[in-house]
C-alpha cells in the first residue's frame, strides 16, 4: 500500500478518507500494514475490553424503581456527566462528547484519531414548522386547530439537546367529548363509503406522507430523541407502507370481508417510543375498515401526531374522520371510558393496559392491547457469532432500547458463552451515543429524564443483587441532553429484577444455557410473550425452537423486522390482539349482524356476582313425578321409578365426585327431576385447569387430521344415540320433539363443519417486504374457560367446545346450569370418539359461581362467557390481573342455528394465537 499511502497523503482528500478506512478495517482485522501507513497514522492496536467491573456488596440495600410517569415540569434534569465503572479498562480521553471535531485536523491527527466527523441533520425544515404554529398547538379535531380557553399548556423538550420546541394543550373531559362527537358525526357518512373511496383517501395520505418524509422523521427525532438515521429509514417508511397496505383492505372489504362491519368510533391511545409508527399502525386499520378516530397522542412526545393530523388534511380526508387530542395520561382513560368510543386501540405498558382493560369492562366496548414485554434472543452455538452481535446491537440499542419487543435478554449456549460476551462488549466500544440529527450516531437521547432515572434504578438494583454491570460506549454528550450508555449485565439468576421486568432502556442481560430444550424454558421463563428471535444456521432446530417458544413473532437469524403484512402482537401479558396483517383488520371490525351492546348493570348485582348458596333437598311435593316420553324412551312400567342418577365431574379423562359433597337436582319443564349433577366448587375448577394444562402439550402435538377424525366420529356417535339427545332435550326444556331432533342434527351437522376446518385453517405465508418467507402459524391460545349459555343447551355447548378442539385448545367448560344433562351424556362419546384425556373438562353447578373462580384463575389464558351483562362485566374486569383474552355476550342471546352467529370467522378469530416466524434468506441472490 506504499504508493497509495504517498498519493493519498499529498494530494487526495477522497482517497484520504478510503485509506483510512482500510487501514482501519485491517487493523481490527488483525492485518499487517506497511511501514509508512504505520508511521503516518500512529494507529493504536485496539486492546480488549475488560469483563470485570465492580459489583455491589450483597448486603447492599434493595432498590425499588420508579415508575416513569410524567412530571409537572417537562424540562429535562440536568444530570451529572457519565462516568465509567472504575474497573474498566478505558482511557477516559478516547470516550469523547459527540459533534466535537478539532479545528483545523492535521492527516496525522486524522491517522490518530480515525473520528468520525460530525454529520448533522438539518432542522431548519421543523423549526419552520414550528415557527408556523407560533410553538404552540391545541388540539386538531375536524381538520382544525382548536385551542380552548384556560387550559394548561405542556412544553415539549428535545432530549437530546435539553431545547424547547412548542407547547401543546393539555386537554380536559370536555375536549374528550368535543372530538368524540365530532369523530361519532362523521362516522354516519364514512362508514357508509365504499371501500374504494375509502382507499382513494388513505392511498392520498400515503403519497402525502412520502412528500413530507424529512420533515416527519427530522420532526420525529428531535421531539423523542432517536437517531434520524432510524427515524428517517425505519420509521417514516413503515408509515407508508402501513397506508399503502390497508388501502388495499380498504379496497378488498366489500368483497374479501362481506360479512364484516366497521366497530364504529375507535379512541387509539399510543406509547411514547414510536409516536408516529405506533399512532398509524391503529390509524390504518381503523380508517380502512370504515372506522372514525379519536387519537390521544403520547404523553411526551406528540408532535409528529399533530403533524400527521395536518398532513390527513392536507390530503383530503373528510372533517372529523381522523381527530388528534393532546394531554396527560388521564386523558387516555378519559376517552377510553367514553361512552359513545365503540372501540379500544391501546400500545403502552401492561399496568396502563390493565387499568384500561377494567375501564372498558362490561361496556360492550372491543379491546385491543400491545403492552410489555423482555424478549429473549436465543443464541447456538453452531450461530454466525459475528452476524449475531450485530443482531444483538440491533435488537437491544435500536431506538435505546426503548422498544417493547427489544431484546433484552441474552440466552447463550454454554459452549461459546464467554467468546460471545467478549465480543459483544468490543462491540459496545464502538457505539457512539451522541446528539439525535447526527447520521453518524447509534444511539440516542433517552425520551425524558424519569425514564432515564427508572432505567438506572434498574441497573443499580442489579448491581444490589450481585450482578456484574458493564457499561462502555465509544463517546457520548457529557454536556447536555439525556442520554444513557450501552449496558450489559451479566452473573444474573433466572428471578434476577433485571431479567424478570421490562426496563425500557439499552440494557441487557446474559444468561447461559446447555440444551435447546431448556434453552426453551429459559426464553419461556417470563410473564410478558411479545418477541424472539433465534440465531442458528440449523434452520429445523430453529424452526422448532421458534414454534416451542410462546411469543406473537420469532424472528429467525434477525430481530425487530416489522410490515404491515404481517401482524404484531403478544401472547399472556403482552396483550391480545393484532396490529398489521389481516388478523389486524379484524380488532376494528364486529360481524355484521351484531350490534353494540349496552348493559346495564347495578352496583348490587356487580356485589352479589359469584355468591353461592349450596343447594338444598327438593321436596317431592313441590316436584312433578318422572313422565316417561314412548317418542325417545320407550314403554315403562310406570310404576317402577326410575334409577337415581347423579352426575360425576369430568376431568382428565375420567369422571370425578365433586370435591363438596353436594349436587344439585335438574328439573324438567313439568317440575320433575331429571337427574342431580355435582356441585363445582373452586377445587374442582383447580383440578380441571390441571388437567387442561397437562393434555395441552400432547394434543397440541397432534396432526390436524387427527384431530379432525376425532371430531367426526363424535358426530358418529351422537348420530347413533341421536334419539337419547332428542329425549333429553325435550324432557329438560320442554320444546316438542321436532324441536328436539332438530337442534340435535344441527349439533352434528357443526361438528362436521369443525372436522372439515381442523386442517384448513392452519395459517399462511405471508407477502411482507422481507427477502425470504414470514409464515404465519395459528396457534391455539392454551387452555381455555367456556361458560355456555342457557338457550339451546346440547348446540351451544358443542357450537363453543369444537372450534376450540378443532384448533388444539384444551378446555375447562361449564354446561347450562338450567340444562345441563345433554352435555354431560357426551362423555361416553369423548370416550368412544378416543379424545385424549384433559383436552375437555367439564363442570357443573352454579355458573356464575363458578364463572367467579374462572376469570380469576392465572393459568387460563383466555374465557368465554354467555350470560348475563353481570357476569360479562366480571369476566372482562378480573381477566385484566393476567391480561387473559375474553369473549362474552353481555347478556345479549345470539342464534345459534343461525350460520353468520353459530359458526364461522368469529370463533376462529377467538380460538388461535396469530404467530408470525420471520426467515430471511440469502446465500446466492441476496445481494
Amino acid at each position: 500500500c506504499k504508493p497509495l499511502c504517498c498519493e493519498t497523503i499529498d494530494h487526495s482528500p477522497c482517497k484520504l478518507n478510503f485509506l483510512l478506512t482500510i487501514v482501519a478495517n485491517f487493523r481490527l482485522a488483525g492485518i499487517q500494514t506497511c511501514a509508512m501507513a504505520d508511521k503516518a497514522s500512529k494507529i493504536k492496536a485496539p486492546s480488549k475490553v475488560a469483563a470485570k467491573v465492580e459489583t455491589a456488596p450483597t448486603t447492599a440495600t434493595k432498590t425499588t424503581p420508579k415508575a416513569a410517569t410524567a412530571v409537572p415540569t417537562p424540562k429535562a434534569t440536568t444530570f451529572p456527566p457519565f462516568t465509567f465503572d472504575s474497573g474498566l479498562q478505558v482511557d477516559s480521553a478516547d470516550v469523547a462528547p459527540t459533534g466535537v471535531k478539532p479545528a483545523n485536523p492535521s492527516v496525522a491527527d486524522i491517522f490518530e484519531t480515525l473520528e468520525y466527523g460530525p454529520a448533522p441533520e438539518s432542522s431548519s425544515v421543523v423549526d419552520a414548522w414550528l415557527a408556523d404554529h407560533d410553538r404552540d398547538f391545541g388540539h386538531f379535531i375536524n381538520n382544525k386547530w382548536y385551542k380552548p380557553e384556560g387550559r394548561d399548556r405542556y412544553e415539549s423538550r428535545c432530549p437530546a439537546r435539553d431545547e424547547h420546541l412548542a407547547y401543546t394543550v393539555q386537554g380536559t373531559q370536555e375536549d374528550v367529548d368535543y372530538a368524540v362527537a365530532s369523530a361519532k358525526k362523521a362516522h354516519e357518512s364514512w362508514g357508509s363509503l365504499p371501500g374504494h373511496v375509502r382507499a382513494r383517501y388513505m392511498y392520498s395520505i400515503a403519497r402525502h406522507v412520502q412528500k413530507h418524509h424529512r420533515l416527519i422523521s427530522v420532526l420525529e427525532s428531535m421531539d423523542n430523541g432517536k437517531p434520524v438515521r432510524e427515524s428517517r429509514d425505519a420509521d417514516v417508511n413503515v408509515v407508508a407502507r402501513w397506508l399503502y397496505y390497508y388501502a388495499g383492505w380498504a379496497q378488498l372489504m366489500d368483497t374479501e370481508m362481506k360479512e364484516w362491519k366497521s366497530c364504529g368510533v375507535v379512541g387509539g391511545i399510543v406509547a411514547w417510543n414510536f409516536p408516529l409508527m405506533l399512532l398509524v399502525w391503529k390509524v390504518a386499520p381503523a380508517l380502512a375498515a370504515g372506522n372514525t378516530i379519536v387519537m390521544k397522542s403520547a404523553s411526551y412526545t406528540r408532535l409528529s401526531a399533530l403533524l400527521f393530523a395536518e398532513i390527513c388534511a392536507e390530503a383530503g380526508l373528510p372533517p372529523g374522520v381522523f381527530n388528534v387530542i393532546t394531554g396527560s395520561g388521564s386523558m387516555g382513560s378519559k376517552l377510553a371510558a367514553h361512552p359513545d368510543v365503540d372501540k379500544v386501540g391501546f400500545t403502552g405498558s401492561t399496568d396502563i393496559g390493565r387499568l384500561l382493560r377494567r375501564t372498558t369492562a362490561g361496556t360492550g366496548k372491543k379491546i385491543s392491547l400491545e403492552l410489555g414485554g423482555k424478549s429473549p434472543i436465543v443464541v447456538f452455538d453452531d450461530a454466525d457469532i459475528d452476524g449475531t452481535i450485530e443482531g444483538v446491537v440491533d435488537a437491544i440499542y435500536f431506538n435505546q432500547g426503548q422498544v417493547c419487543s427489544a431484546g433484552s435478554r441474552l440466552i447463550i449456549q454454554e459452549t461459546v458463552f464467554d467468546r460471545f460476551v467478549e465480543k459483544l462488549k468490543l462491540r459496545m466500544s464502538k457505539l457512539r451515543v451522541g446528539d439525535s440529527l447526527d447520521k453518524c450516531i447509534d444511539m440516542g437521547a433517552i425520551v425524558h429524564p424519569s425514564q432515564r432515572q427508572t432505567i438506572d434504578d434498574y441497573v443499580q438494583i442489579a448491581r444490589d443483587e450481585g450482578c456484574d454491570v458493564f457499561q462502555i460506549c465509544a463517546c457520548i454528550p457529557t454536556d447536555t441532553g439525556c442520554y444513557y450508555p450501552p449496558t450489559l449485565i451479566t452473573n444474573v439468576d433466572t428471578s434476577s429484577t433485571v431479567v424478570m421486568e421490562e426496563i425500557f432502556g439499552p440494557v441487557v442481560t446474559a444468561q447461559s444455557f446447555r440444551t435447546a430444550k431448556e434453552a426453551v424454558k429459559l426464553a419461556n421463563n417470563t410473564v410478558f410473550g411479545l418477541g424472539a428471535s433465534v440465531w442458528t444456521e440449523n434452520l429445523p432446530k430453529a424452526l422448532e425452537v421458534a414454534l416451542m417458544i410462546k411469543a406473537g413473532t420469532v424472528w429467525v437469524n434477525g430481530h425487530n423486522m416489522f410490515d404491515a403484512a404481517a401482524g404484531f402482537g403478544g401472547y399472556r401479558e403482552s396483550g391480545y390482539g393484532r396490529d398489521g396483517g389481516k388478523e389486524g383488520l379484524y380488532e376494528y371490525c364486529k360481524p355484521k349482524w351484531m350490534s353494540r351492546a349496552r348493559p346495564t348493570i347495578s352496583a348490587d348485582e356487580l356485589a352479589s356476582f359469584g355468591k353461592n348458596v349450596a343447594p338444598r333437598p327438593v321436596n317431592p311435593s313441590q316436584s312433578q313425578p318422572q313422565s316417561y316420553d314412548l317418542e325417545t324412551t320407550g314403554p315403562r312400567d310406570a310404576s317402577v321409578p326410575m334409577v337415581d342418577r347423579t352426575y360425576k365431574m369430568y376431568y382428565g379423562g375420567s369422571q370425578k365426585r365433586p370435591d363438596a359433597p353436594y349436587a344439585r337436582a335438574v328439573q324438567g319443564a313439568d317440575g320433575a327431576v331429571l337427574a342431580q349433577v355435582g356441585e363445582g366448587n373452586r377445587k374442582d375448577i383447580r383440578n380441571a385447569v390441571e388437567a387442561a394444562h397437562k393434555a395441552a402439550g400432547g394434543w397440541g402435538k397432534r396432526a390436524a387430521h387427527n384431530r379432525a377424525q376425532i371430531v367426526y366420529y363424535m358426530a358418529e356417535n351422537i348420530e347413533i344415540r341421536r334419539a337419547e339427545f332428542a329425549g333429553r332435550i325435550k324432557a329438560m326444556t320442554g320444546c316438542s320433539a321436532e324441536e328436539a331432533f332438530k337442534e340435535v342434527d344441527a349439533a352434528i351437522n357443526r361438528l362436521f363443519y369443525w372436522a372439515a376446518f381442523a386442517d384448513k385453517h392452519g395459517g399462511t405465508v405471508q407477502e411482507t417486504t422481507l427477502y425470504g418467507a414470514t409464515v404465519k402459524i395459528h396457534e391455539p391460545v392454551g387452555p381455555i374457560a367456556i361458560v355456555c349459555p342457557d338457550e339451546k343447551p346440547l348446540l351451544g355447548f358443542v357450537s363453543l367446545f369444537a372450534p376450540a378442539v378443532v384448533r388444539a385448545n384444551t378446555m375447562v367448560i361449564v354446561p347450562s346450569e338450567k340444562f345441563p344433562l345433554c352435555a354431560l351424556d357426551l362423555y361416553q362419546v369423548f370416550d368412544t370418539s378416543d379424545l385424549p384425556g384433559g383436552v375437555v373438562n367439564i363442570v357443573t353447578g352454579s355458573k356464575e359461581h363458578l364463572t367467579k373462580y374462572l376469570a380469576e384463575h392465572q393459568d387460563i389464558e383466555a374465557m368465554w362467557y354467555f350470560g348475563s351483562p353481570a357476569g360479562s362485566h366480571y369476566v372482562e374486569h378480573a381477566a385484566a390481573e393476567n391480561i387473559k383474552r375474553t369473549w362474552v355476550d353481555y347478556g345479549v342471546s345470539r342464534d345459534w342455528y343461525d350460520h353468520e352467529q353459530g359458526q364461522g370467522e368469529e370463533f376462529f378469530y377467538n380460538s388461535v394465537e396469530c404467530k408470525n416466524i420471520w426467515m430471511p434468506m440469502g446465500t446466492m441472490y441476496a445481494n
